[in-house]
């Protein structure tokens, strides 16, 4: 190949044309910016959570449970030799005497030199020490700030008075954001017995922090135990655990951003392969003449790849430069989601792997429609062809290529090969739908022309199925673009439509547990008399599961064959008796038997997912340890239990008539007008039941709207990425198809069709192609989030019909609009310029 000759022919030749690809560029910057700022954002987070677990943990391994470690297990700890410290962990209420207030609060009783790694946060600093050498308090700043108490004032807690010995700037060892929903209040763990808040009954947890020497491997060593420490109920943790649990605690947000980036990088690759598909059809008369000129096949089509791939070269620079700005950007929108702050260092891998990727998919999704190049003869100088296209072996290489390529950038987000395959054969079912759709489009309408139509209708139609017709490139771009943004409308839809009945106008508010039996009739009182309902006042009484199926649990526990969970087996029951169901559950299986009729059988109803995690199912025997009495019992019916809803939910359900001996206390739920009720509320309960905890649910539910409100934000910001490169897809390939019908549209003017003729043949086409092309993608939209929203989110599929009908008329109008649009240059200008200028 002579290289000068097409260097400079591409040059030259693009001077004119580089107008049309502006569009084909902007996809691509924003494909790969997308690309880069998501990879290199989860670079920074995974590389923190490895550099941050053991600060965050704050030892190098904890024990913990709901009961202290037993003395069997106290040899096995010991053998480490390690530096150890003591917490136990409580919630309660709290009194504060300077202002006659109550609050309920995250009690932490600490003995010890814990944390080992990172620093316990107060003011003054010295606090953080000296605190646990008398009845001192550590109390959370936002606590203190509330009730603009300082140190010095005094906090009780039970039976004992502490002196608030300073401000708790961070609540340590925990990443779970509950804990932010009640203060924190650190004491010295000696003290804690001395409130008298350990009760029978009381949630309370143990944990034990070790320090040990760097030539341990703590991870060996609780594999050997790990059997032995979950049989008492206890629970290891160790750095490499925490690394776990942190990349799980974000694997939801580092899927959302994922599917964002994947959707980002697919709608780029649809405005290229559209754009240069037009592209090309515009050339095909140079090509044709630098044909008749002596170029060979393969030389013109090297001149215009050439001119393909330096573009797209430039764009996929600009686009990782953009995006390594805007990962500087994330860390600040999605601050408040995050236990620590993350790093806003650039990430090599993420820019390598966002130009190797941009590079890639950009050359193939180009290179399909750049084949048809070498097939261009000089002969099309003289006509229009519109010839089927021949088998071409390369071609189906390239698209090999582009599958393998999709399905290789999907394993490297998700790190799974079925997962991968799976979307992957998802887009191609997609893109072959669509192309069938547009098959079976232009077959129709030729089949079953409307010969009696209008001219104007009779000519717009004819357009679908014309030689250069458009139908199959705008119906595959289009509704491949629309089902991907809607989709993703969708899912961004069915993901705060799962959490929008958690908003503070639509819960309950306030909850009182702790309440004696005899004491019920007083707390529906003290509830009435503030003009508050009663939302449920319900018993609960605890017990522990000691067979089924006829086996007892150690026999179970000795079964390496059994199908049922450890968890599930070792979890201490909290159940409750009604008649009814709620109706916030759903019976999924038998029949709810709420009233024990006194016969051989007890029937219960269990959560469908504890029915699953002991492997049971109607008619099974389960027997349970009510307080050293055993109750033999049978699964009556399995329900499924709505979370969403703040009200107290029991896996386990027992009918009236058989629990109402048991030690039990109850649970009421209500609903506060304001704040000053609240208060005053809670004080007429904590004077005259000393012993029920009320916790007041309107700051846990301000925070759980701030983060729903959060979320929202930042899922609308990242979608709104996507819905950006999706508009400029969509917008490109209308803007260019105009060079395909210019021709005919030329002759029509010069035949003697007037400008307002010409508009509405073309308003026929364009609208036809945007229903159908709308149409379709809209649904294979919906099938897909179904199938995202069962299998692998597993979110209710409840979406609204009316946005979906907004984006459907968007999609027509924009596709008219600009289809009209186009029409500009034929009817403002003469036919003889505007095909000089084509």
């Amino acid at each position: 190949m002579k290289w000068s000759l097409i260097v400079n022919t591409a040059i030259r030749d693009s001077r004119k044309e580089r107008s049309k690809l502006i569009l084909f560029m902007s996809s691509i910057i924003l494909g790969v910016a997308a690309l880069v700022a998501i990879n290199s954002f989860n670079d920074n987070l995974l590389r923190d959570i490895e550099t941050q677990s053991k600060s965050l943990l704050g030892a190098d391994m904890t024990v913990s449970g709901n009961t202290p470690i037993p003395e069997s297990l106290a040899m096995s700890l010991d053998s480490l030799q390690a530096e150890q410290s003591s917490e136990i962990e409580l919630f309660s209420m709290s009194y504060l005497p300077a202002i006659d207030e109550s609050q309920f609060v995250r009690v932490v009783g600490l003995t010890g030199g814990f944390p080992y790694y990172g620093e316990l946060l107060t003011e003054p600093a010295a606090a953080s020490t000296t605190y646990q050498s008398g009845s001192y308090a550590l109390v959370d700043d936002g606590m203190l700030l509330q009730y603009g108490l300082s140190v010095g004032d005094s906090i009780k807690l039970g039976k004992v008075t502490f002196a608030i010995h300073g401000r708790l700037l961070n609540a340590f060892g925990s990443i779970d954001a509950g804990t932010s929903f009640a203060p924190s209040v650190y004491i010295a763990g000696t003290k804690m017995r001395d409130t008298d808040l350990l009760q029978p009954g009381s949630l309370v947890n143990y944990t034990q922090y070790y320090k040990t020497a760097p030539d341990i491997d703590l991870d060996q060593w609780k594999k050997v135990r790990r059997q032995q420490f979950r049989n008492a109920s206890q629970r290891i943790t160790t750095i490499q655990d925490q690394r776990e649990n942190l990349q799980e605690a974000f694997a939801n947000l580092n899927s959302f951003l994922n599917i964002v980036a994947l959707i980002s990088l697919l709608l780029a690759c649809i405005g290229v392969a559209s754009s240069v598909l037009i592209y090309v059809k515009t050339k095909v008369q140079s090509i044709a003449i630098l044909r008749c000129l002596g170029m060979k096949s393969q030389e013109a089509f090297a001149v215009y790849f050439l001119q393909i791939f330096v573009l797209g070269l430039i764009s996929v620079i600009l686009g990782v430069a953009i995006g390594s700005i805007i990962q500087l950007i994330l860390p600040i929108i999605l601050k408040s989601f995050l236990p620590y702050e993350v790093s806003m260092r650039i990430s090599l891998s993420a820019m390598t792997k966002g130009f190797v990727m941009g590079i890639l998919s950009t050359t193939l999704f180009a290179l399909a429609p750049l084949l048809s190049i070498r097939s261009v003869t000089p002969l099309q100088t003289l006509r229009v062809s519109d010839d089927p296209i021949k088998p071409d072996p390369v071609r189906w290489i390239v698209y090999g290529l582009i599958v393998l390529s999709i399905t290789g950038f999907l394993y490297s987000l998700t790190g799974s090969i079925r997962d991968s395959v799976l979307f992957s054969g998802g887009i191609l079912v997609a893109f072959l739908v669509l192309f069938a759709v547009a098959k079976l489009v232009t077959w129709s309408v030729r089949k079953y022309f409307p010969k009696r139509a209008s001219f104007v209708v009779r000519q717009g139609l004819s357009n679908l199925y014309r030689p250069n017709n458009q139908t199959q490139t705008l119906i595959v771009s289009i509704g491949l673009g629309t089902g991907i943004l809607t989709l993703l409308f969708i899912l961004q839809g069915l993901i705060l439509g799962n959490v929008e009945g958690m908003g503070a106008g639509n819960q309950p508010n306030m909850i009182v547990f702790g309440i004696e039996s005899d004491q019920r009739a007083e707390i529906d009182s003290i509830t009435q008399s503030y003009e508050m309902p009663i939302i449920q006042n319900v018993p609960v009484v605890t017990m522990e599961l000691a067979g089924w199926q006829g086996r007892s649990k150690k026999e179970w526990l000795r079964d390496t064959t059994r199908t049922a969970s450890r968890r599930t087996i070792n979890r201490e029951a909290r159940v409750s008796y009604q008649a009814e169901m709620s109706p916030e559950e759903e019976l999924i299986e038998g029949t709810y038997t709420g009233v024990y009729d006194g016969g051989d059988s007890i029937m219960i109803s269990l959560d469908q997912r504890y029915a699953d995690g002991l492997d049971v199912g109607i008619g099974d025997d389960l027997t349970w340890n009510v307080q050293g009495t055993l109750i033999t019992t049978y699964v009556g019916s399995i329900r499924k239990i709505n979370f969403r809803k703040m009200e107290s939910r029991f896996f386990i359900l027992f009918p009236t008539g058989v629990l109402e001996a048991a030690p039990q206390f109850r649970i009421l739920v209500t609903k506060s007008p304001d704040k000053q009720v609240t208060a005053d509320y809670r004080n007429s309960v904590v004077r005259s039941m000393p012993n029920a905890s009320v916790i007041d649910l309107g700051n846990i539910l301000v925070t759980l709207n701030s983060i729903i409100t959060k979320v929202s934000y930042v899922i609308k910001f990242m979608a709104g990425f996507s819905i950006l490169i999706g508009l400029i897809v969509l917008i490109s390939s209308l803007f260019l198809s105009k060079y395909q019908r210019i021709r005919e549209s030329v002759l029509l003017r010069t035949l003697g069709a007037v400008e307002n003729k010409i508009y509405k043949i073309n308003a026929v086409e364009y609208l036809a192609l945007g229903i159908l092309s709308a149409v379709t993608g809209i649904l294979l939209a919906v099938s897909g989030s179904y199938l995202l929203a069962t299998w692998v989110f597993e979110l209710d599929f409840n979406i609204s019909w009316i946005p979906l009908l907004g984006i459907f008329l968007f999609i027509i109008v924009l596709t008219l609009l600009i289809g009209l649009w186009n029409s500009r240059d034929v009817v403002s200008r003469s036919p003889l310029e505007v095909l000089r200028g084509v």
